[in-house]
């Protein structure tokens, strides 16, 4: 059967019944197939868009991120709640309502209890110190981590060159051979990005839909683990849902938990993976497939960069703002909106009631909101997007291998027009024409651009208009 007509019937399989009952572990990759027709693809069951969030919004979507940053939404940003704290902010507010409904009580039924509000100014400046600090640490990690996602994508295109547009084809191989060898090392750095998001949460298996189709072949150890330990979904019941939604730490499980419970090393599955790429490249030189050294070094340089990445993002992770500082500023904050009662109720009498509920709502916000993007890593509503930076990369390797680098002569196409605006000849008419009218047009197109702009300006144009 020839490749075209292969292609054509690539949904015809025959599957031996015989094969159902082989000894093979449940979470195989192999398909028991006693021959196949043409090849089944892809060879593992995977979602057709593994990267593709729901395209409407359901209950859970106000709670868990991160937030889908290509969504529009045409409400003001004062009403907005999906991506603000103010859920979070239900227990706090409620308690701070309470608590200063009992000291108006107190004060008007019992003993007055009031003070001056002197303290305000001296702790409120304690205060905003604090949380200014918060706040611009917590960014300031946010901030890095965009940055060291940034440089992965932009590392992963430079490799996705080189893997296609500059490596030839291998001379002991055929070219069949090596166009797919040479998508498999682009769909490597693919894997790379989405190990590296796993990992940064706290998922280091292989079993995971967007991840299992691009590792099952590597020799990793999480691969491994992952036999050992096959992943269930977690069951949560209703009371310790809500209770994260609602941000009470009581109902927060350790995101380490899955890690701790391995029975089986778990390796490093994105170093493990450079590792690969690597073996890879080396493979490509030995090959004589990438022969210039300014190619060699562009494709180690951005082997060293993505495993920077690896580096800067974990830096990220594991050195959180030190214990004593958040503990210390959570202290201060609290201590200070529950002494807004005291110091409110003789000026604003019951209005300090609503009054302290909504100071406590401005400061207990931020000092949430750092909490929130202290981590850029994980599944909170403002965390970074790293699902489409994930889909990103895969477009974009998707992208550069559909560029056909054999058709090199795209120079010459009628459509290439190199002198415009001084002449909408195309390359051809050019290549006709004499080297001293060349030159002459290269010569004045700064003094003809100059005056085409100018006759295309808004104001000429008005000017012109007017003037008919």
């Amino acid at each position: 059967m020839g490749d075209s007509e292969a292609f054509s019937h690539h949904n015809t399989i025959t599957i031996n019944t015989e094969a159902k009952n082989e000894n093979r572990p449940s979470h195989s990759m192999e398909i028991p197939l006693s021959h196949v027709k043409s090849p089944a693809s892809p060879g593992v069951p995977i979602t057709p868009l593994p990267f593709q969030r729901p395209s409407s919004l359901d209950i859970d979507d106000y709670f868990i991120g991160p937030r889908d940053i290509q969504k529009h939404s045409k409400w003001p940003l004062f009403l907005r709640l999906h991506g603000s704290v103010t859920v979070r902010l239900i227990l706090p507010l409620s308690f701070m309502a309470a608590w200063s409904t009992t000291i108006i009580l107190i004060h008007k039924l019992v003993s007055p209890i009031g003070v001056e509000s002197v303290l305000l100014t001296i702790t409120g400046f304690v205060v905003g110190l604090g949380l200014s600090f918060r706040s611009s640490t917590a960014y300031e990690r946010y901030a890095e981590g965009r940055r060291f996602w940034a440089s992965t994508i932009m590392a992963s295109h430079c490799l996705g060159r080189v893997f296609w547009i500059h490596a030839k084809d291998a001379p002991s191989q055929s070219v069949r051979e090596s166009t797919l060898r040479k998508i498999s090392a682009m769909n490597m750095v693919v894997a790379f990005a989405i190990a590296l998001k796993h990992q940064l949460r706290f998922e280091p298996f292989t079993s995971y839909p967007d991840l299992q189709h691009l590792v099952g072949h590597l020799n990793t150890f999480a691969k491994e683990a992952t036999e050992l330990s096959p992943q269930a979904p977690a069951k949560k019941n209703f009371f310790k849902e809500i209770g994260e939604y609602l941000g009470v730490s009581f109902a927060e499980s350790n995101p380490r938990k899955t890690i701790k419970k391995a029975k089986a090393p778990l390796g490093n599955l994105p170093l493990e993976i450079l590792n690969h790429l690597a073996s890879t490249i080396d493979n490509m030189i030995a090959n004589e497939q990438l022969t210039i050294p300014m190619q060699q070094t562009i494709a180690y340089n951005n082997l060293a960069i993505l495993n920077d990445c690896l580096n800067g993002c974990d830096r990220v992770l594991s050195t959180p703002l030190p214990i004593a500082y958040t503990i210390a500023i959570s202290q201060i904050t609290w201590v200070y909106v529950l002494l807004l009662p005291f110091q409110l109720v003789k000026p604003l009498d019951w209005i300090a009631i609503p009054a302290t509920v909504f100071a406590a709502y401005i400061i207990l916000g931020l000092l949430l909101i750092g909490q929130e993007i202290e981590n850029p890593f994980g599944h909170d509503v403002n965390d970074l997007p790293l699902e489409i930076y994930c889909e990103q990369i895969a477009h974009d390797m998707d992208v550069i291998a559909a560029y056909d680098k054999s058709q090199a002569d795209f120079m010459l196409s009628s459509n290439n027009m190199p002198l415009y605006p001084v002449s909408t000849a195309p390359i051809g008419t050019w290549m006709q024409r004499s080297e001293e009218k060349l030159r002459e047009a290269i010569r004045t197109k700064p003094n003809s651009t100059f005056l085409w702009k100018q006759t295309r300006s808004p104001g000429n144009a008005k000017s012109a208009d007017h003037m008919a």
